[in-house]
């Protein structure tokens, strides 16, 4: 082989090895690119499903103030019907019968409540003030000491 001939099988080689790693490097670039672009298509959709959430939240919010409201309206007519009915009866009025059987009844008993102690009948507790003093030799009960 001459030297022109190995000129161009090594120039051929290498254009070759050019091609090949461009087209990995384009490969490599290019699966980035798509990455991105499947990323910013998912975010472009949940960005939608986010608007119609919000769309929907607001009509949903507005359907309840208009139930809230026909609930108000039709308590006070149901409020009024039942204080006419009460007036033309001459019967107490709902509000006060209602009162009336909530309250707790009043004990016919005049005993006061026992006031709590420390403790049982018979037993001195732990918050007496004899509580841990030992009986002097003449039985007398030493004095806590006072601070």
């Amino acid at each position: 082989m001459d030297e022109t001939n190995i000129n161009w099988v090594l120039a051929v080689a290498c254009l070759l090895a050019g091609i090949g790693i461009g087209a990995l490097g384009y490969h490599l670039l290019n699966a980035t690119a798509d990455n991105a672009q499947r990323l910013r298509q998912r975010l472009a959709e949940r960005e939608r499903a986010l608007a119609e959430l919000k769309d929907g939240m607001g009509d949903s919010l507005e359907r309840i103030a208009r139930l809230a409201e026909s609930l108000q309206r039709e308590s006070r007519s149901l409020e009024q019907e039942a204080e006419a009915a009460s007036s033309t009866l001459g019967a107490p009025s709902l509000r006060r019968q209602a009162m009336d059987d909530a309250a707790p009844k009043p004990e016919t008993g005049d005993a006061e409540p026992a006031v709590p102690r420390d403790y049982a009948d018979g037993n001195r507790g732990t918050l007496s003030e004899e509580f841990g003093l030992k009986q002097g030799e003449d039985g007398a009960v030493p004095q806590p000491p006072r601070y």
